[in-house]
């Protein structure tokens, strides 16, 4: 009778057995489901979730990882998460955790989190350079976005690196006109000012040196020469319509030996800028330097400022045409002239027109 009690009692515990392990496994499962899920719920406005930055140094272990994010209350289980790394490592075999800056959300789930570090989706800084901008314009804008210090852009915009880019001219002080204006991201960590002109001179390496590698048989110009006509050009349109008619004329007076006597070419060698109350004065016209076109014949040694694709299509392309002059009207029209008298004519009626207004504050 013993013998039979004490086999009773096995089938008793093995039928009892899956149930044992159903609970526990339904409960593994509700564990894991409430680990996994988001600290936070979304909110109905995504502009109002909550974001976090977490910084992962090199070499960092993936447990060390998991506590920072547990204490920045970005997941809720430090356990859960080394139960995805395990799993990650048997199901996947490779990678592992990417150092930088991440920008996470309490909003996201566990294996949102995770996926991110692992794939290395760092934060990213967006920033946006103009058409027309000089390197002390750029050196200022980076440091009031607090990226770095202006000095710090313009000392390295005055290393040319040409182990990199080969096809940079020789004997560049600095890298003026040849840092492309465009918008673009970096990872924040790597947000530094000889990694944002890499990359600038690397956009103009895919933008701008195609242009002239595939017209360069249409111009005498070389490359710096080309660019430094296309920054003057970017300096003095407005208009688009107008690019080609600009670079026409300056092409004409160079072909001719005339001076280009060209105001932002004075500005930039002068540091200062113009306003119609305020334009340039005889003796600044007179005041000598490098890039004073009203002195010395030719091109500036160097660009002024980054031109933008049309203004290089348009030095590159010039119109043909018999003007030699023109002058701004300031609502960002120009008259052109043919000759010196029309273009004395045209300069007084505009002046004339400008004095008479009320002056603005």
């Amino acid at each position: 009778m013993k013998a039979v009690s004490s086999i009773s009692k096995w089938f008793f515990y093995l039928a009892l057995l899956p149930v044992v392990l159903f609970i526990g496994a339904w409960q593994g499962w509700e564990w894991w489901s409430w680990a996994q899920s988001p600290v936070l719920k979304p909110s109905s406005n995504p502009g109002e979730d909550k974001a976090i930055q977490i910084q992962i140094p090199p070499g960092t272990a993936a447990q060390k990882i998991g506590k920072d994010l547990e204490q920045a209350g970005l997941i809720r289980s430090y356990q859960a998460w080394k139960l995805w790394t395990y799993w990650h490592r048997f199901h996947d075999g490779q990678g592992g955790p990417k150092a930088g800056t991440y920008k996470l959300s309490p909003t996201q789930s566990l294996s949102a989190i995770a996926d991110k570090i692992w794939a290395g989706e760092v934060m990213q800084v967006s920033f946006t350079i103009p058409e027309g901008w000089s390197l002390q314009q750029m050196a200022t804008y980076f440091e009031s976005l607090g990226y770095f210090k202006a000095q710090d852009f313009l000392n390295a915009a005055s290393q040319i690196p040409k182990d990199k880019f080969p096809w940079l001219p020789d004997n560049l002080p600095h890298l003026e006109g040849f840092l492309y204006p465009d918008t673009y991201q970096l990872p924040s960590d790597r947000m530094s000012a000889p990694q944002v002109i890499q990359q600038m001179l690397s956009r103009f390496e895919q933008v701008a040196l195609p242009l002239y590698q595939q017209g360069r048989n249409q111009t005498k110009l070389n490359l710096l020469q080309w660019v430094t006509l296309a920054s003057i050009v970017e300096k003095e349109a407005v208009l688009p319509a107008e690019r080609p008619r600009i670079a026409g004329v300056f092409t004409s007076r160079l072909q001719k030996g005339m001076k280009l006597e060209t105001d932002p070419t004075v500005e930039y060698g002068l540091g200062i800028r113009q306003t119609v109350n305020q334009p340039l004065t005889l003796a600044q016209v007179r005041t000598p330097n490098a890039y004073n076109t009203y002195l010395i014949p030719g091109l500036p040694p160097t660009p002024i400022a980054s031109p933008g694709v049309a203004s290089l299509k348009a030095a590159l392309y010039p119109e043909k045409t018999d003007f030699l002059y023109f002058v701004a009207r300031y609502d960002g029209s120009h008259v052109f002239s043919k000759t010196l008298a029309e273009h004395q004519s045209a300069t007084t009626a505009i002046r004339q027109q400008i004095n008479s207004q009320p002056k603005r504050p």
